[in-house]
């Protein structure tokens, strides 16, 4: 079982599953807030590779994709952080990225030197599965998994072929919009989540607008893993405080997701990542 299934086993909590920038604020904060993610109970990281038109961002990432680009960040420093952190945790780490760079790096050569440094998978939000067979190839000859993404639009038809493609688990996204903070969650999140799960029994983790502890646990009665990206990334923006911050917050976090397991409402059963 590869480190991503291996956090979907039967009778494990929800998936908390972080998101950063990488670069973002510098390179050393990112380190350093992943292995202080990892110590509070994340289950996988998603490590972000700045780019230029993060088109399912919305403005906190831009932002800081933006910053971390002036920086310097390449995707080549990406790798290299991720070297660096796989000597350091055992999580199972991703890259969230969009096709551009990985088709400049070459598909075959960046997923050879994904695996080099450790890396578990692949996030590609404008990477339709029509259009990924190479890099599915590529995904699977170095052990890598390729996550695909269903939206509250996706028909019937797109959601079987994205549960047929996907592997390690299927990334829900909450809302028809772009990545930010809300207020509340969908109305239709429940209906969303159950239309998924008619048609695969791999784990669904939801994604985008998830900013509170409370919103975490809400989601996590649904789902197999919750995915909270734009409020750890304007944590990371706040100064020198936010290694405090970010631990009270991650500890909240944590800590919803595990109640939520206890939960005789929850209906989100622990699927066994790589059956279909």
């Amino acid at each position: 079982m590869s480190r991503i299934g291996a956090i979907f086993s039967p009778g494990r909590p929800p998936a908390l599953i972080p998101y950063l920038t990488a670069g973002y604020p510098d390179e050393r904060a990112t380190l350093e807030a992943v292995r202080l993610l990892a110590a509070e109970g994340a289950d996988l990281v998603e490590l972000g590779i700045p780019f230029s038109d993060p088109l399912a961002d919305g403005v906190t990432i831009q932002k800081a994709s933006h910053e971390a680009l002036s920086a310097g960040t390449t995707a080549e420093r990406c790798l290299e952080m991720a070297r660096e952190l796989r000597r350091q945790v055992e999580i199972p780490l991703v890259f969230m990225t969009y096709y551009n760079p990985v088709l400049r790096y070459g598909p075959e050569a960046f997923c050879a030197h994904c695996a080099r440094a450790g890396i578990d998978g692949l996030i590609v939000p404008d990477l339709p599965p029509e259009e990924g067979g190479e890099l599915e190839a590529a995904c699977r000859a170095h052990g890598l998994d390729l996550i695909y993404l269903l939206a509250p639009t996706s028909t019937p038809e797109r959601i079987r072929l994205v549960a047929g493609r996907s592997t390690g688990f299927i990334y829900l996204v909450s809302v028809t919009g772009v990545t930010g903070a809300r207020d509340t969650l969908p109305p239709e999140l429940a209906d969303l989540v159950a239309a998924v799960r008619q048609h695969t029994r791999r784990p669904v983790c939801v994604g985008f607008g998830i900013s509170t502890p409370g919103q975490a646990a809400e989601v996590a009665r649904l789902a197999d893993g919750v995915i909270v990206g734009s409020r750890i990334v304007q944590i990371m923006g706040q100064g020198e405080n936010w290694r405090s911050e970010l631990t009270r917050f991650a500890r909240q976090l944590r800590q919803a997701l595990d109640n939520s397991a206890a939960d005789p409402r929850r209906a989100g059963p622990t699927s066994p990542a790589g059956r279909a």
